[in-house]
């Protein structure tokens, strides 16, 4: 009885999912849009906080180079806002501001999460590296 309940349950829920993300594919107007456009940084900060959990993790024992990592990542929080707001400017206080926001915002994190990627890459040895390798 249990799994009959839970499979119709996920059928029922599947095409939620497929509206979902058809709704961004397709969105024509600018709630949905800026939704979408939200929706997309939020899956990109979910990955650069999953990464900076990482990094964290690998300086345990450096103190120092963790205390470089918050103030950095703190540096990179302002500077991506300002950004964004510069960039979106032009629409300031418009419909799509918010979309705009969320899209460069998204960009930036995007471009974040390579950085960290690469930091936790690094070649055993590569001294231009602020992460230590796994072990």
């Amino acid at each position: 009885m249990k799994t009959a309940i839970l499979t119709a349950a996920v059928v029922l829920a599947m095409p939620g999912f497929a509206s979902a993300k058809d709704k961004c594919a397709d969105a024509k107007d600018q709630v949905t849009m800026n939704q979408c456009a939200d929706a997309s940084f939020k899956k990109s900060d979910k990955k650069l906080n999953e990464l900076y959990k990482q990094i964290e993790t690998r300086l345990k024992d450096d103190a120092d180079a963790k205390k470089l990592l918050v103030q950095a990542q703190q540096g990179w929080v302002k500077f991506r806002d300002a950004e964004c707001q510069f960039q979106a400017a032009g629409a300031a206080g418009g419909s799509m501001a918010p979309m705009l926001i969320s899209m460069c915002i998204d960009s930036l994190t995007q471009s974040r999460v390579k950085n960290f990627e690469g930091y936790l890459n690094c070649q055993e040895g590569d001294a231009s590296c602020p992460v230590p390798t796994a072990n």
